[in-house]
């Protein structure tokens, strides 16, 4: 089985995200991240869905996502020619002796300090899933109370738009 990226453009409609979740899951498929959010016009919505399945299966899967009456578009994502990031939010145990050496590694990281409390930290951190693994790895010997994620989201990189010529694509058009 292999990761694969879904970019879904869609009329932003009541029940969509509900349409399109249910295609996955009556034919077995279990999303592994899934994000969703107004795009600069808001009658449109983008998702970002990560699938792992063998690639057969995602040609069948964008095939009938298309065929729904609220998509506009689907890209499968190469993860090459794409920008991927995820953002998570970590609660950290922290005492007075701890308390800097979790801010030292917090700012090797690039992250942000975003509540202070007197038994905890929270942690903003955004970056590729492995960056976010590293940094809760380094989190973990202190104590991480709490984590979530916003799971995957990504763009094209370069000029390319997916609105670009908006029509509904083929399985081997990629983000190029």
């Amino acid at each position: 089985m292999n990761r694969h990226i879904l970019s879904i453009l869609v009329e932003n409609q009541a029940g969509v995200l509900s349409r399109i979740t249910g295609l996955f899951s009556r034919r077995g498929y279990n999303i592994d991240s899934l994000s969703v959010g107004v795009t600069e016009k808001v009658n449109l919505s983008r998702i970002t869905a990560v699938v792992n399945c063998d690639d057969m299966a995602i040609e069948q899967i964008i095939k009938q996502v298309q065929k729904l009456v609220d998509v506009i578009r689907v890209v499968e994502l190469d993860s090459n020619r794409a920008v991927f990031r995820e953002l998570a939010l970590i609660k950290v145990e922290c005492n007075n002796t701890t308390r800097s050496d979790i801010v030292s590694i917090t700012d090797i990281f690039r992250a942000n300090i975003i509540d202070v409390a007197t038994e905890s930290l929270t942690i903003e951190i955004t970056g590729d899933q492995e960056k976010i693994r590293a940094f809760t790895d380094l989190m973990a010997p202190f104590g991480v109370k709490e984590i979530v994620r916003t799971g995957l989201t990504a763009l094209c990189r370069g000029n390319n738009t997916m609105k670009k010529n908006i029509k509904k694509i083929e399985f081997n058009e990629s983000c190029i």
